[in-house]
């Protein structure tokens, strides 16, 4: 049974909670999305228990600073292991197109050159298409396009072991059009909520192109989904009652199951 571990649930100018990154696995290995803006993702991991020595696919959404700058360390802490033992299995990042040689020149310009030589060898950096299926450890993976309009962004969608779909769409809204077949029907659905709707005036979550706890539960009822999970928040209004408030003025608004993970959570994969 997949368990999903919530390695962080903030924005990008969260100080209380880390910048939202989770991974799907049994224990054993582990398919892992974003690494958040630092550093952090390295302690996060830690107080997970989730070794990198049993991650060996990350899914990379976009560009963001608070998405992609911990996949920076987490090059250099495989790049270091690889230099060691050679023979260890590779590990694979998945992007869309643009985004590779975005990675790259991070990279270049903040390792050293061994490690940075690693991409390739055994880091391989592997560009995805929209509608495209690639086969990561048990699933098959399909990345779509969430038309962003601020970054272009991919979402992802794949079949739990138990035959449940589960959809991830980054940190913006659901927009109708060519998420729709991927995002309708999930049985389980990672969504951003920037706020509650009753403090879009103070966080205007509009202008930044996000949507509130209010607006991603009433498109989840109309898409059929059965479990949600939000994600992405602000933390400015109380990192140890969120989950409460969240929860409260969701379920005004969604019938399923409704989840407000905390980083650190572990949400168990089940029918």
């Amino acid at each position: 049974m997949e368990k999903l571990y919530i390695i962080g649930t903030g924005n990008a100018t969260a100080i209380d909670c880390f910048n939202t990154t989770f991974a799907i696995g049994s224990g054993s290995e582990y398919l892992m999305t974003d690494a958040g803006g630092g550093n952090g993702i390295l302690r996060r991991l830690r107080d997970m228990e989730i070794s990198l020595d049993h991650v060996h696919h990350l899914i990379v959404t976009h560009e963001h600073s608070d998405h992609i700058l911990g996949v920076v360390w987490l090059i250099r802490m495989w790049a270091t292991r690889f230099l060691k033992d050679g023979s260890l299995e590779p590990v694979y990042i998945y992007c869309h197109e643009d985004l590779t040689e975005t990675i790259r020149t991070l990279a270049r310009l903040t390792l050293q050159p061994k490690m940075y030589r690693v991409i390739g060898e055994k880091i391989l950096i592997t560009p995805v298409k929209n509608g495209e299926t690639c086969h990561i450890m048990d699933y098959d993976v399909t990345f779509f396009d969430i038309e962003s309009t601020k970054a272009k962004q991919y979402g992802f969608t794949l079949r739990l072991l138990s035959g449940e779909k589960l959809t991830c769409t980054g940190d913006e809204p659901y927009h109708p059009g060519n998420s729709t077949p991927y995002v309708e029907g999930s049985d389980w659905l990672l969504h951003e909520a920037f706020c509650l709707y009753q403090d879009r005036d103070r966080f205007r979550p509009y202008e930044k192109h996000h949507s509130t706890v209010k607006d991603a539960c009433l498109m989840a009822g109309e898409m059929g989904i059965r479990n949600l999970i939000l994600y992405h928040t602000e933390d400015q209004t109380g990192i140890d009652t969120r989950k409460k408030r969240y929860l409260e003025e969701g379920r005004q608004y969604f019938s399923g199951n409704l989840y407000v993970p905390d980083d650190g959570d572990v949400i168990l994969l089940q029918k």
